[in-house]
């Protein structure tokens, strides 16, 4: 058992040794761990947006339609710039940028609510961005509640304050945004994608430095221990997946993102996922017979593995098939597991089943990794293939 740890403790070593001489894989490991959450965090930082730029059609011009602008025009999300004759000025104005949406009020608005039929505001939404849809239509509904209770109160007469209350809202409601209280989508988005950079960036870091091996034929590994003796390929592995996990472990606590999840359980959920992702890493890293496969290979899956994570759309509408693939790789079970514990508070036992899933991942990657291991350096390491020779003489 002592020389079993310190074969890996070496391995670990020489590991890091090769990390600190290579510029790329510093960056790989470091650098772009530390500033992609930063720039992600700094892009979302506002989470929601506020002031969208809208233009008005107003056919109506009437008291109850000025009143419906102004309302708008004071909440927060919306800001009102001009007014257009008709909706091809309008339109005009949005393909030339100067409006993202269109408010347009039918010539019959004021004439509908007084003869007590239901009227309608139509919106128009540039789909460039979803959240400029989100903030347009919210706005109105808001307003268009809040304009059709005052009218409610007028309509049935005057009465106490308490009875128009009532009339004016008849069931009391209250908005909870749950697990979000800022409705953003910062919260929303940079923790599942924390954890496929933790991912992603390992397998650039990894892939850089197998492909730097096979291009040059510089067999760097620490593949022998100080006396020469080799020390074979699963302790080898293990050995490099110490260094990995260490660099990645200290990541989620660096950037101090909200949580309300334990400190311990995180901790917990977090050691099988960096161990099977880097096992994962190691596993796929041997592919690469140049320096710059990794980056391919790195662009190619990335928005693949973030579609099939259930984050941009819903897991339940996922199909199948594609949810079985989704849990070949490491980031689709650490995503989930960690948006439950760090947004939502849940326990161990509330994510048994993907906490499970990674401790299984980890130990069929250890094995893939350490035959991959071994089918690389028979076929690349040119040291082994003369000791090879040497025995058959």
């Amino acid at each position: 058992m002592k020389r079993l740890l310190l074969d890996i403790y070496y391995v670990w070593i020489n590991e890091l040794k090769v990390i600190f001489k290579d510029p790329a894989v510093i960056l790989l490991f470091f650098i772009v761990p530390l500033a992609y959450p930063v720039l992600y965090s700094f892009i979302y930082n506002n989470e929601t947006v506020h002031e969208v730029k809208v233009i008005f059609v107003d056919d109506s011009n009437s008291s109850l339609s000025r009143e419906f602008k102004r309302k708008v025009d004071a909440t927060a999300d919306v800001k009102v710039i001009g007014y257009a004759s008709d909706m091809e000025e309008a339109r005009e104005a949005l393909r030339r940028k100067e409006a993202y949406g269109i408010m347009y009020i039918p010539r019959d608005f004021s004439k509908d609510i007084h003869t007590q039929q239901q009227t309608k505001v139509s919106v128009y939404a540039d789909m460039s961005s979803l959240l400029f849809y989100k903030a347009m239509i919210l706005s109105a509904t808001e307003v268009s509640l809040d304009m059709g209770a005052d009218i409610r109160v007028v309509e049935t007469g005057s009465g106490s304050q308490e009875e128009d209350a009532t009339t004016r809202q008849t069931v009391e409601n209250e908005w909870v945004p749950m697990y979000n209280p800022q409705n953003g989508f910062a919260s929303f988005l940079v923790p599942a994608i924390l954890i496929l950079i933790i991912q992603q960036t390992m397998f650039l870091g990894i892939a850089t430095i197998v492909g730097t091996h096979n291009d040059k034929k510089r067999f760097t590994i620490a593949s022998h221990t100080a006396q020469g003796k080799n020390v074979g390929a699963i302790k080898l592995t293990i050995g490099k997946a110490f260094c990995s996990v260490w660099v990645l472990r200290v990541i989620p606590y660096i950037f101090k993102f909200p949580q309300i999840g334990d400190p311990l359980t995180i901790a917990a959920f977090l050691m099988p996922f960096l161990l099977s992702a880097t096992f994962f890493t190691m596993t796929l890293s041997y592919f690469c017979s140049q320096r710059e496969f990794g980056m391919m290979l790195f662009v190619f899956t990335s928005v693949i593995f973030i579609f099939i994570s259930g984050i941009s759309w819903p897991w339940t509408e996922i199909p199948t098939a594609i949810k079985a693939i989704a849990y070949i790789v490491p980031s689709t079970p650490g995503i989930h597991g960690f948006i439950k514990i760090n947004t939502m508070g849940a326990t161990l036992n509330d994510v048994w089943f993907e906490y499970i899933a990674l401790w299984i991942q980890a130990g069929i990657y250890c094995i893939t990794a350490t035959i991959m291991y071994k089918w690389w350096i028979q076929n690349y390491d040119p040291e082994y293939k003369g000791m090879i020779r040497k025995r058959v003489e």
